[in-house]
């Protein structure tokens, strides 16, 4: 009877170690991101003829994105851990609001945001379930910009006092930056290797927009402050090493 107890005592021990999430341990985590962009812009500022205007009633918004996603989180410490965030970059659409809204879709771009998250996981290292709380920061930069065909003609910047003469062939860039980021979650453990994770994260970013046109009166420069404030969802399956 002895050695039964001490059989099944050493066994529940060993289920109990086989979840542990604890220092030295790497993550691997692949799965689904979803970007829903909480968005909103400044008026287009443009800047013709030696004068600068802002086109009140201008604005435009960015659409949501689905993309694979890619984590690495190493365990520092039973509770500490540093993520790496990756994955195939998303591409986020941009469309015209307010007095441009008939535009439908402005434009395009791929985004790249690699990032850097310090987490703390709560409960034992051996819990089936681990809730976390995150902080961290990203660097955003984007490419493969394009505009849509109205966009690029420069239609935009038709108006009743110029009428077309300030349109013409147009191209565009956005500006890169950090940005913070705060995210939550919790890992579900099947077992010594195999576990899954959701998180939902916060990114505080914003992008200038300079459209560059080349009308028959010169070069037009056209500006907006363009502020996307992604939640960012993470569906994922991970493996323990």
């Amino acid at each position: 009877m002895k050695r039964i107890i001490l059989t099944v005592l050493l066994w529940a021990a060993t289920c109990q170690i086989s979840f542990a999430q604890s220092a030295g341990q790497l993550v691997l985590n692949t799965g689904w991101l979803h970007i829903a962009p909480q968005s909103s812009s400044q008026p287009i500022s443009v800047s013709a003829l030696g004068n600068t205007a802002v086109e009140t009633g201008t604005g435009s918004s960015v659409g949501s994105s689905d993309t694979f996603g890619l984590t690495a989180t190493y365990f520092v410490t039973d509770h500490i851990a540093m993520e790496t965030i990756l994955g195939v970059p998303p591409t986020l659409d941009l469309y015209g609001t307010g007095t441009i809204a008939s535009f439908g879709k402005i434009g395009s771009a791929r985004t790249w945001s690699p990032a850097v998250i310090a987490q703390y996981h709560f409960g034992l290292p051996d819990a089936r379930i681990r809730p976390y709380l995150g902080l961290g920061v990203t660097y955003v930069w984007f490419s493969q910009v394009r505009l849509s065909n109205t966009t690029q003609s420069g239609q935009f910047l038709n108006s009743p006092t110029y009428g077309s003469a300030l349109e013409g062939p147009t191209t565009a860039r956005l500006s890169s930056s950090f940005a913070p980021i705060v995210n939550a979650g919790f890992t579900y453990n099947f077992n010594a290797h195999w576990s899954a994770g959701l998180s939902v994260s916060y990114i505080w970013l914003a992008t200038h927009a300079t459209l560059t046109t080349q009308s028959a009166l010169g070069t037009i420069t056209s500006r907006a402050k363009v502020t996307i404030n992604p939640i960012v969802t993470f569906l994922s399956v991970g493996y323990r090493f």
